[in-house]
């Protein structure tokens, strides 16, 4: 990806069901550390380092409200993610639907 070097991996990120978990959570609106980790079997230790993953890996940033860090979803790598996705399987989905286009119907049969 483009700007590996300046961010962490995305997909490594995504490479844990805690991580994806956290990023489901957040899906759903903005929120304090403290309501992350309230919803997950792990510590409140272990939510902050998978949070740092992400904010490493540009998932997510937090913003700081008084003494609480709320964290949302970022955009750069949710895109950096969208955009590898759509390199590989958009190139195969227009193949595939030339394929099925031009298909004779009766060698379906």
């Amino acid at each position: 990806m483009a700007d590996s070097h300046a961010w962490g991996d995305p997909f490594e990120a995504l490479g844990d069901p805690n991580r994806r978990e956290i990023l489901r959570l957040l899906s759903n609106g903005d929120k304090p550390v403290q309501e992350i980790a309230a919803a997950m079997p792990i510590s409140r230790p272990a939510v902050s380092r998978h949070l740092r993953l992400l904010k490493d890996a540009g998932m997510v940033a937090e913003q700081a409200e008084g003494t609480r860090r709320i964290y949302h979803l970022q955009e750069q790598g949710l895109h950096a993610v969208q955009a590898y996705l759509e390199g590989i399987w958009g190139d195969a989905a227009a193949r595939f639907r030339m394929l099925a286009e031009n298909t004779d119907k009766t060698a379906r049969r």
